[in-house]
């Protein structure tokens, strides 16, 4: 599915993922970056805050598990990635930052939620909204 993304992906669109950890956010983004035709070894942002990668397009790959508010957002300098993608971005507990799902309607968001039902079963859905 996340390399189906990745092929028809534009520039401008941010896709944030909600789930526990060990849900798959990370395996889904590989899948995208698969699909951009990036062949880098795509890795959990969570100490970096963000990964940047060229293929297709840039994908701008965020994490805001350690970040607990918006201000923390802008002081790490990660708006722009979400308000103004020049590529695209996919953002990793995008619950951390609901000053962009109040304002999706201004940005194509697709949201997407992962579940574990079991060790090695997977619910994705996912919404898609804005521009």
């Amino acid at each position: 599915m996340g390399e189906s993304w990745g092929r028809t992906a534009r520039a401008g669109w941010v896709i944030g993922l909600s789930g526990e950890l060990g849900s798959g956010k990370t395996q889904l983004v590989k899948g995208i970056a698969r699909g951009l035709g990036i062949t880098a070894c795509v890795l959990s942002p969570t100490f970096a805050l963000v990964h940047e990668y060229g293929g297709r397009l840039l994908l701008a790959h965020l994490d805001l598990y350690r970040l607990e508010n918006f201000e923390q957002i802008q002081g790490a300098g990660l708006a722009e990635y979400l308000f103004a993608p020049t590529g695209l971005t996919v953002v990793e507990w995008i619950e951390r930052c609901p000053e962009l799902l109040t304002r999706a309607a201004s940005v194509a968001l697709r949201q997407v939620r992962l579940e574990t039902l079991d060790e090695n079963t997977r619910r994705i859905s996912y919404e898609d909204s804005g521009a």
